[in-house]
């Protein structure tokens, strides 16, 4: 039955239908195989419900809006404009400056593709002026935008948090440091590129102008206290801070900034509830699907045949790392969480492993193979935005790939990168 309906997604997706179709094939089919037919189809639909019922899950669509908000309004060009100030005038800074706005972004969005959009359509113009060369700033925006997976509000973390009943509030402070470690990575990367390639140096900004773009870019950064502070100082859960997310967005881009009316509110909203319609489908169908596999017992006979009950702890962090990079490759990321966490969280369990350094890694995992080739949803995007060729958009991309790896690795072998920060917030 496995190789049905793993033969059934491959030709679906190869015949061009999106992911939500040949899991709710492959899942509608392994049923009728298991069952002989679909004289139980209520439990069927039942596991899709169940799928979508976690109240925790309502910090998706909420985190979403508020992204698309700030993307259309000011609020993502005054952390850009903070950014230059500081740092735009080093060697390389202007890549430095285009990382640490996807890392600032990401810190108020949790959406990789919002990311793509909001820093790279102005930054990408500005560094083809400046000298860098395209398939080297196309890499690096895909890349850098995979911070926003890591760092707090993370969209893969709430899935992976409601999938496995893990902490989310953990889970986001643990992505903290992972996310600056990758952060000051690629900012090394950039320096080297800029100095190999003599890219000139931007002008420096004055003290004067440093503070007038810090000045501005003070209600923006209103939005990370607003999700750290008020979780960690135990004002908010979560999913509340999602919703304050929401209404501070509001009352920025509406009232203080003035940059949009009710019509683009309404179109906005519209925009997010398209998303979020497809997400949730893909969380409801990941869910069953998730349990006719589990049902049918495959992930025991896939995982038994490569001996993961004999490894050690080290051995199934890699064979995870493994499982969700090459997944994340082909397959939506949402999807490749809702399918594989069920799968090995018996082996985490039987090994002792914390279940918040392996949501991290996860989350890495995931967001690294969201922009590698042949199929990361966030190379597509790119191509999307910047109307740029596939092999142009992924030619730059090695050494990035290479940075992210190298930390999935570091990870592995010292847990408080992650663990050190959330062990300090919740006293363990």
């Amino acid at each position: 039955m496995a190789l049905t309906i793993f033969s059934i997604m491959v030709v679906l997706l190869l015949l061009g239908f999106p992911m939500m179709i040949p899991l709710i094939v492959a899942a509608f089919v392994g049923f009728y195989t298991m069952f002989g037919g679909f004289g139980q189809l209520e439990t069927m639909i039942q596991q899709i419900m169940a799928g979508i019922r976690p109240a925790s899950l309502i910090a998706v669509p909420m985190f979403i809006f508020a992204a698309d908000i700030m993307t259309r309004g000011q609020s993502a060009n005054r952390l850009i404009d903070l950014v230059m100030a500081f740092v735009g005038h080093l060697k390389g800074g202007l890549a430095v400056s285009t990382a640490a706005a996807c890392t600032m972004f990401g810190a108020v969005s949790g959406s990789t593709q919002a990311t793509v959009v909001a820093v790279g359509s102005p930054l990408r113009p500005r560094m083809q002026k400046a000298g860098y060369n395209d398939s080297f700033i196309l890499a690096l925006i895909v890349n850098a935008s995979d911070i926003a997976f890591l760092i707090p509000p993370s969209i893969g973390m709430i899935i992976y948090g409601v999938v496995s009943n893990t902490s989310i509030a953990e889970l986001f402070i643990a992505g903290i440091g992972p996310g600056l470690l990758i952060l000051f990575l690629f900012s090394v990367y950039a320096w080297i590129y800029a100095v190999r390639h003599n890219v000139p140096t931007e002008p420096k900004y004055s003290w004067g102008e440093r503070f007038n773009a810090a000045r501005k870019a003070l209600w923006p950064l209103g939005f990370p206290v607003i999700i750290i502070g008020g979780i960690y100082g135990g004002i908010f859960s979560p999913t509340e801070a999602a919703a304050a997310c929401v209404l501070y967005a509001l009352v920025l881009e509406v009232i203080i900034f003035r940059e949009m009316d009710l019509k683009g509110v309404y179109e906005t909203a519209k925009s997010t509830g398209l998303i979020t319609a497809v997400v949730f489908i893909l969380v409801g169908v990941g869910a069953a699907f998730s349990w006719v596999i589990s049902f049918a017992q495959i992930p025991q006979e896939i995982l038994g045949s490569i001996g993961i009950d004999e490894m050690g702890q080290i051995g199934v962090l890699f064979v995870i790392s493994i499982a969700f990079f090459v997944g994340c490759m082909f397959v939506d990321p949402i999807v490749v969480i809702l399918v594989l966490v069920p799968i090995f969280a018996p082996v985490v369990d039987s090994v002792g492993l914390d279940p918040v350094l392996v949501g991290t890694i996860i989350t890495l995992q995931v967001a690294i193979g969201s922009a590698t080739p042949p199929f990361g949803c966030d190379i597509f995007t790119a191509i999307a935005v910047f109307k740029r060729p596939y092999m142009e958009v992924i030619r730059g991309t090695p050494p990035f790939i290479f940075i992210l790896l190298s930390v999935a690795v570091l990870l592995i072998f010292f847990p408080q990168i992650a663990l050190f920060l959330r062990d300090l917030a919740f006293d363990k």
